[in-house]
């Protein structure tokens, strides 16, 4: 008589720990960015001699319209993935390469920026992109991480190694995406949360009972149908090989994943967090708290995956943690109003990021406004008088009616006088 034997495999893994820190690592990395760039970029509108930031970095403001698309999206395509998957799961590779190089770029370029090599610019041309003469180095890193995508791309079946190249442009892209979308209100933050609670849910623990094969279409689709011709797999997770010494390991080397939207969806709570933070001088109380809600709440989802040994959606896990924590944090310091509506964003209040402000903000002295002036506008705009080119100065002359101080003092107003500029008549 002869029977098979399938040593088992070890209920805990160690590669847990390492997801653990990728994951709590993305989210508090880029909450605190997107507060942290929102703010200052905030600021940055109010300053007199701001100049207008470039259109890319701008963030995009999520509306309730959006997200309901984008659920209703989210679900079509996961549909179509279920059924089409062996087609549409190259789609999603090209797509990943195009924006986690983006992303890859977004993360690096405020470091290469720093550096002190390579700032000459390109020649005059009128190339597309080209013609706004960017600095080599910008031109080097973008080289760097297209090619890095590409690698990724040529090699991705490649498991001893190619899951780090994933994971770092994994990483990156959340980063990235955490940076650019801004949910503007808590309001905002519960309903994206809280359908795709329920999206998640539904994917996983619903779907077995209306499918033939009795599988769940969420972990079908992320770990790829056994029937696929092609073999491929989804690059939307971040992804590491078990750590185990089990012999089954030596036949096929087993991942563990974690979903993209497990990582981005409670990161948009914490950066939300973080941005009303420092709006109302918090001391970060919010994007602490909301960070380690997240922790925990990766933690229950990995005791739920060793206890039912199935796959787990972890936002029923995760948006419970975030948003209680959050709502506690709000009604304990009296701030639940604000905090829902986001009225602690003042939009035309021009408050630093870094620090509260001191006192009302001076005026501008006018004679720094008038020094900083180009010397061709200084005859023209100047309330002094100047009858000839070469006539003496008023500020300089002691007798002049004019001379001293041109900013009021003792609750004087300085009346203007007429300008008189050579070739021109008052």
């Amino acid at each position: 008589m002869v029977a098979l034997y399938a040593p088992s495999e070890p209920v805990m893994d160690y590669n847990m720990v390492i997801i653990f820190i990728m994951a709590v690592g993305t989210v508090a990395l880029g909450g605190y960015w997107a507060g942290s760039h929102d703010v200052k970029k905030r600021y940055m509108k109010h300053k007199r001699d701001d100049v207008p930031e470039k259109q890319e970095d701008e963030a995009v403001d999520v509306t309730p319209v959006m997200i309901c698309v984008f659920v209703v999206m989210c679900c079509f395509m996961l549909v179509l993935l279920y059924y089409f998957y062996d087609r549409l799961v190259y789609v999603i590779i090209g797509i990943f390469c195009l924006a986690s190089s983006t992303g890859l770029y977004s993360c690096l370029a405020p470091c290469v920026r720093k550096l002190p090599f390579c700032t000459c610019r390109v020649p005059d041309n009128n190339l597309p992109y080209f013609h706004k003469r960017p600095q080599a180095r910008m031109l080097l890193l973008a080289l760097f991480c297209v090619t890095v995508s590409v690698v990724w791309g040529v090699f991705r079946n490649e498991d001893q190694w190619a899951w780090v190249l994933q994971d770092t442009l994994g990483i990156a892209f959340c980063l990235y995406m955490l940076r650019t979308i801004r949910l503007p209100t808590f309001k905002a933050c519960t309903l994206l949360l809280l359908v795709l609670f329920v999206y998640d849910i539904f994917f996983v623990f619903i779907t077995p009972y209306l499918t033939k094969s009795g599988n769940s279409i969420m972990v079908e689709v992320a770990t790829g149908p056994s029937n696929s011709s092609t073999h491929e797999k989804l690059p939307m997770v971040l992804k590491v090989p078990r750590l185990n010494t089990s012999p089954l390991s030596l036949c096929d080397r087993p991942f563990s994943l974690l979903g993209f939207g497990d990582i981005l969806v409670p990161g948009l709570l914490v950066a939300y967090c973080h941005r009303f933070d420092i709006q109302v001088q918090s001391s970060r109380i919010y994007f602490v708290a909301c960070t380690i809600a997240y922790g925990l709440g990766l933690l229950v989802t990995f005791v739920a995956l060793v206890l039912m040994r199935h796959g787990q959606p972890a936002l029923l896990y995760l948006v419970p943690c975030t948003l209680l924590t959050s709502c506690t944090v709000a009604l304990w310091r009296r701030e639940m109003g604000a905090f829902w509506t986001g009225s602690g964003f003042a939009k035309d209040a021009p408050q630093t990021p870094w620090a509260a402000p001191q006192g009302p903000v001076p005026p501008k002295d006018v004679d720094a406004s008038l020094s900083e002036q180009p010397r061709g506008e200084e005859l023209a705009q100047s309330p002094l008088a100047t009858e000839e080119a070469g006539a003496t100065d008023p500020a300089k002359d002691p007798d002049s009616p004019v001379a001293g101080p041109l900013s009021p003092s003792n609750g004087d107003q300085v009346q203007p006088i007429p300008v008189v500029t050579p070739g021109t008549s008052a």
